[in-house]
């Protein structure tokens, strides 16, 4: 698989609590420079992100991170603020606890009032895998689906674990034809990558293939 396109597919990811300013322009100078899908970033530095690079590219935000377990009130409020400062995209953490509980109704009535608050903007939904049983995940596949949302992603990268290809396998045969999937946390490698993309992953967040590519001079 051609890096470019690997590269078009990454959402470019700096989300560690003492990531700084320079950082993140780092960061998004390298998303403009390789293309990629976006970076995404803490939400503090949107704003600041969004006037650094204007159209160039597309900025990515978390919600509800890394836990999931604020109010819902909470993450529309965040939500809309992200969006006024300027993100594209948000990547929210649903409520694990109320999802494990089987409060089914909950967890679909929050996706959706978050995506209402995203209007046209991408909405990827992140439901923690490595905490979940196949049932739950699968149980997730539909609430997605259900709530309107755009894609179903892996992992926060803060949890016991990241994204696995038996996940992505799990996902594609079970969202519905308008849901993307994002496979996040633990991808290491070009290797990597080829083979989530190859499962059908539309979206891949990481750090690390930037980093590869700029330390093997790929492009």
């Amino acid at each position: 698989m051609d890096i470019k396109e690997i590269l078009n597919h990454c959402d470019h990811t700096l989300l560690k609590q003492e990531a700084t300013w320079d950082q993140i322009k780092e960061i998004a100078d390298d998303g403009m420079k390789y293309n990629t899908a976006s970076i995404c970033i803490p939400p503090c530095y949107i704003k600041r992100a969004k006037e650094y690079v204007g159209d160039k590219l597309q900025l990515c935000t978390v919600i509800g991170f890394p836990n999931g377990n604020m109010t819902t009130a909470t993450k529309v409020f965040e939500t809309k603020d992200a969006l006024a400062n300027g993100a594209d995209e948000i990547d929210m953490v649903i409520n694990i606890g109320e999802l494990r509980a089987k409060n089914y109704d909950y967890v679909l009535n929050e996706i959706k009032e978050i995506k209402a608050a995203c209007g046209n903007k991408i909405l990827k939904v992140i439901i923690e895998t490595c905490l979940l049983t196949d049932e739950e995940k699968i149980k997730m596949c539909e609430l997605v689906t259900e709530a309107g949302a755009d894609y179903i992603k892996t992992s926060t990268g803060f949890s016991t674990a990241g994204a696995t290809f038996a996940d992505i396998e799990l996902f594609s045969k079970h969202i519905g034809p308008n849901v993307k999937m994002k496979a996040a946390g633990g991808i290491g490698s070009i290797a990597d990558a080829e083979k989530f993309m190859s499962l059908g992953a539309d979206r891949l967040g990481t750090s690390r293939i930037v980093k590869i590519v700029k330390e093997e001079n790929l492009l």
